[in-house]
């Protein structure tokens, strides 16, 4: 019995790994199955079996790739901080892992080419939109409790220009620099990009309190 019967798990792992980046280099169009197959230990067949096909498996990586910078967000611990950090500190995350993870966001990029066709398909959608939402409620209410945030923001309004900030600078990166001759995933400008989004985000839902 080889290593792929053994461990299931681990071959579904690797398949996801090497077609994450397929896709984000090549699109949802260009990558072909049999090219994945050929960079992982296992088959053709073998990906059809566990996903069904091309566009079973392009979903599966989409969910993989949300789920991890959910997870992230679920581990940020920001209840012992006071709102406007614990709201920077969120925006400081998201930073971190758009700029870390290029893959991430060219996927989403890809995906909204093709209208969403394969997430509106997942099963998942409640599951990777929730833990985002949740922490930054929780941050939201502590600040209007505490009559620091405006009361006519909700958490999505706020994930939206955090994430908004955040894959422009990559999905944007190298239109910008031929335009602009700014590259903004230059090391030299990260520290002023990641206090920027803080300050711009904190600046917003504060606008109006004293």
């Amino acid at each position: 019995m080889n290593d792929r019967t053994r461990d299931p798990e681990r071959t579904r792992a690797e398949i996801i790994e090497v077609a994450t980046r397929e896709f984000a280099d090549q699109g949802y169009a260009g990558s072909r199955v049999d090219e994945i197959a050929a960079k992982t230990r296992t088959t053709k067949r073998m990906i059809y079996y566990y996903f069904g096909g091309k566009e079973g498996l392009f979903l599966a990586v989409l969910e993989q790739a949300y789920r991890h910078i959910r997870s992230l967000e679920q581990q940020l611990d920001v209840d012992h901080l006071e709102p406007v950090e614990a709201l920077r500190q969120l925006a400081g995350l998201t930073f971190d892992h758009h700029e870390s993870h290029q893959d991430f966001v060219r996927l989403v990029a890809i995906e909204n080419i093709h209208y969403a066709e394969h997430l509106q398909r997942s099963e998942s959608r409640e599951v990777l939109a929730a833990p985002a939402l949740d922490v930054l409620t929780r941050i939201m209410e502590r600040g209007r409790a505490a009559g620091l945030f405006r009361d006519d923001l909700d958490a999505l309004d706020v994930h939206m220009i955090i994430s908004a900030f955040c894959v422009f600078r990559g999905a944007n990166r190298y239109t910008f620099r031929a335009i602009f001759d700014r590259d903004l995933l230059d090391p030299a400008l990260r520290d002023h990009l990641r206090q920027m989004i803080g300050d711009l985000v904190v600046a917003h839902v504060t606008a109006g309190r004293s």
